[in-house]
């Protein structure tokens, strides 16, 4: 029974942190003025240039990469490892609290497994935030890579960890933790219409027609659909250019260029 809620679900790809990306220092400002934040990252484009390396050819279904039992090594390893602990380092030398944790974790993200067409990616079936709320009570920021576990069934793959679309992460934790912010940080200005222009607010009926009509497409509709999560958790959604100089505090602040999705048109921003 806690009445305090988390503020913040950040969602960050690997595409938006480049030389100019001021994402983490955003992060720590907010940690800095009290925020409760929590962290989502990818690191598609790190996976796929580790399978390259590898000989193993990236492909997607839906906009979710599909997972063989010789590409989940390289997805383990890249997630929980190189690109978790490259975070977290480059926050405390920011100045933040931080510390990096998988949704592996004490079975935080417990799984089936979601399309076979897709091998080992995850369904996520049952969350505990108790680690969540313990790192953020406690003055950190949780940095969590999009991992999870088999449920212990019985089957071959009982226990196993699992890829999970960050995406997807961030939508079940924000609906779960019922933050009042959901923030996608991408590399495209916004949700766009049918002609190429960003649509600068969203209500859950016209995301939905989005979605089913097939205007939003490819990496967009996990994160789309990661939104409406959000919303039945109380949280307002955003999906903006993280590329921009404080783009995550501008979004906060209200001076968002992306596109912003509420339960109804009427709600909250």
């Amino acid at each position: 029974n806690r009445s305090k809620t988390l503020s913040i679900v950040v969602k960050i790809g690997g595409s938006t942190l480049g030389s100019h990306d001021t994402t983490l220092l955003d992060l720590v400002k907010l940690q800095q003025e009290g925020e409760e934040v929590v962290v989502v990252h990818g690191g598609g484009n790190v996976i796929s240039r580790w399978m390259q390396r590898q000989g193993i050819p990236p492909r997607f279904v839906g906009g979710l990469r599909v997972t063989d039992a010789e590409s989940l090594e390289i997805v383990v390893a890249v997630l929980g490892g190189l690109i978790n602990k490259e975070l977290v380092s480059l926050m405390e030398q920011l100045g933040g609290r931080c510390i990096g944790l998988s949704g592996i974790d004490s079975c935080m993200l417990t799984c089936g497994i979601a399309n076979p067409e897709l091998g080992y990616v995850g369904e996520i079936q049952s969350v505990d935030t108790g680690p969540i709320r313990a790192l953020v009570d406690s003055g950190y920021i949780p940095m969590i890579a999009p991992l999870g576990v088999h449920r212990f069934d019985g089957s071959d793959n009982a226990g196993k960890p699992l890829n999970i679309n960050g995406d997807t992460v961030a939508g079940e934790l924000a609906r779960e933790l019922q933050v009042d912010r959901l923030v996608f940080l991408t590399d495209v200005a916004g949700v766009m219409d049918g002609g190429g222009r960003v649509i600068s607010r969203l209500d859950q009926r016209r995301a939905n027609m989005l979605l089913n009509s097939g205007v939003a497409g490819g990496g967009m509709i996990p994160k789309l659909q990661a939104c409406l999560r959000g919303l039945e958790g109380g949280a307002v959604a955003d999906i903006i250019d993280g590329r921009h100089p404080n783009a995550l505090l501008d979004c906060l602040q209200g001076r968002s260029t992306g596109t912003t999705i509420t339960t109804s048109l009427n709600s909250r921003s």
